[in-house]
């Protein structure tokens, strides 16, 4: 039986590809979820992909995700600088946890460089381009192995 990883995804990703090309480029959150498919297929790995902009409905897949996800990659966009709750829900999985952010949160504006889930996230990726899921997918498939 193929291992799950959960792929989330918060505020405003529903506009990428439209939102800020010139930050988040042109593809569609629609082609991450495809090129994670792929990824996830060679990786002999499910996935889960999800996205919204409630807080409450990330919190309720995490929390779905103990028992159902063997990892959980997040991109918890805004909420990432601002969600203890989203912290306190990760703080209470298990498996492996990726956050991924499309640009390099560190390179942005001040109030952007700091992420309560890299609290708890085993590994984070950030200013690879939609890449960085594909990434994200391949050290997840690296830390299931080694488990």
């Amino acid at each position: 039986m193929a291992k799950v990883v959960y792929i989330l995804n918060g505020p405003n990703l529903n506009l990428l590809g439209k939102r800020e090309p010139e930050i988040y480029g042109h593809q569609t959150l629609n082609d991450v979820h495809q090129m994670c498919v792929a990824q996830a297929e060679n990786d002999g790995l499910d996935i889960v992909f999800r996205q919204s902009n409630a807080e409450h409905d990330l919190i309720d897949w995490v929390q779905e995700a103990r028992e159902a996800a063997h990892a959980i990659i997040i991109n918890p966009a805004a909420y990432s600088h601002t969600s203890i709750a989203i912290l306190d829900a990760l703080s209470a999985c298990t498996c492996p946890v990726i956050e991924v952010h499309v640009s390099n949160i560190h390179r942005r504006e001040a109030f952007r460089h700091h992420s309560y889930v890299s609290q708890k996230a085993d590994a984070v990726i950030a200013g690879c381009g939609v890449e960085g899921y594909l990434l994200a997918l391949q050290r997840a498939a690296t830390l299931l192995k080694e488990s």
